[in-house]
């Protein structure tokens, strides 16, 4: 490490990147994705090396958003001006130290010291979060919650590409019977060592969440974050006797130390807008390892910059620990860099390239919102 360059931030520059989803994704409590700004930051440095950071908020899904990202880099700016890139940790306690909270915000600049950094080194971002475990990670695909024939359709489809794990979405019509056929009728139309786990988003009452559990409690099925809150969770969980997999509620170590404790996360998702970025994110995958939670890391939304800054935590994950990832730029368009390796059937792999690997199609960013010179 001492062979390092000396490098110092010369410049920061954002962009506004509408993200359209190929199909609207209706959830639980009239939440919907359909078209979403995504955020890319560019980190430059004096000495010619540039980092990439994304940040994709969705709707009504937690307290961040989208315009919320360019007043926040704009605070700390000159923060980031007086820090040293390579030395994320304390980079990113300055930041915390200078504006409380805001992890979305944090997030997008923690991935692009993260990408920085691994430059500088000249290794992959996963060499430096521990080494290379899980070369091919499995993937999942996410329905959105329409009538339970056609959702049996799309997991047909689906498992046909290769796909192992099926997501779906409940609770958008608010009623507890055709979630219970959605979860029957997908789990039907696909081979019983097929992952089958229905999720709500936080959209749908203790009740109602039972109510389901109850009536599917004798097939294979998960259920995915029925309620507003761990308690609520705990409470299905423990009705029902079906697995949990938690996400909206495990958002930092606090929230997943209690959350096993309550004994409702068998699963969760990391998710690195929600923790901040790649720094948090490690800090909550060393935890879950020890809880003995399997984990789905993966980002709020986003393109290629978000998902190999993904790929790069699960791949230094060991395999047994991982239940699935996203590849959430095979869910929108445009992607910023097409030549990040794509899926191959139900799996993907990180980006070999020193960094993130990743180098965005200028052409697609379009006029930055933002750009500040130190």
């Amino acid at each position: 490490m001492t062979n390092l360059p000396e490098l110092q931030i010369s410049g920061l520059t954002l962009w506004r990147v509408p993200l359209t989803s190929h199909e609207t994704y209706y959830m639980a409590a009239g939440k919907a994705c359909a078209t979403v700004d995504s955020m890319v930051l560019r980190i430059d440095t004096r000495q010619g090396i540039s980092g990439w950071g994304e940040c994709c908020p969705i709707p009504h899904y937690l307290p961040a958003y989208a315009k919320g990202i360019a007043p926040a880099v704009t605070e700390l700016a000159p923060t980031l001006f007086q820090s040293n890139p390579l030395g994320i940790g304390a980079a990113m306690a300055a930041c915390d130290n200078f504006l409380n909270g805001h992890p979305y915000a944090k997030s997008i600049i923690d991935i692009a010291l993260w990408d920085l950094t691994g430059q500088a080194c000249g290794v992959p971002i996963y060499t430096l979060l521990g080494g290379l475990q899980t070369c091919e990670l499995p993937l999942y695909h996410s329905i959105t919650c329409i009538e339970p024939d056609e959702m049996a359709r799309i997991a047909r489809e689906s498992i046909s590409t290769g796909i192992t794990q099926i997501q779906a979405k409940l609770g958008a019509d608010d009623d507890w019977q055709a979630d219970v056929a959605r979860l029957r009728l997908v789990r039907e139309a696909v081979q019983p060592s097929v992952l089958v786990y229905g999720d709500w988003n936080c959209g749908t009452t203790q009740l109602n969440a039972i109510r389901v559990g109850r009536a599917v409690a004798d097939i294979d099925v998960m259920l995915e974050q029925p309620c507003q809150t761990l308690e609520e969770c705990a409470a299905v969980r423990n009705t029902t006797g079906l697995p949990m997999k938690l996400d909206e509620n495990a958002h930092d170590v606090a929230s997943l130390m209690k959350a096993h404790e309550l004994g409702c996360m068998d699963a969760v998702a990391l998710k690195l807008s929600k923790f901040g970025g790649i720094s948090s994110l490690r800090m909550a995958r060393e935890l879950c390892l020890h809880f003995g939670a399997v984990m789905c890391i993966e980002d709020t939304w986003g393109s290629d910059i978000a998902m190999a800054a993904a790929l790069h935590v699960a791949a230094s994950t060991p395999r047994h620990a991982i239940m699935n990832v996203c590849d959430l730029s095979g869910y929108v368009s445009p992607r910023l860099d097409p030549a990040v390796p794509s899926r191959s059937g139900g799996y993907i792999s990180p980006p070999s390239g020193v960094g993130l690997g990743v180098m965005p199609d200028p052409d697609q960013l379009g006029e930055p919102v933002l750009s500040l010179a130190a």
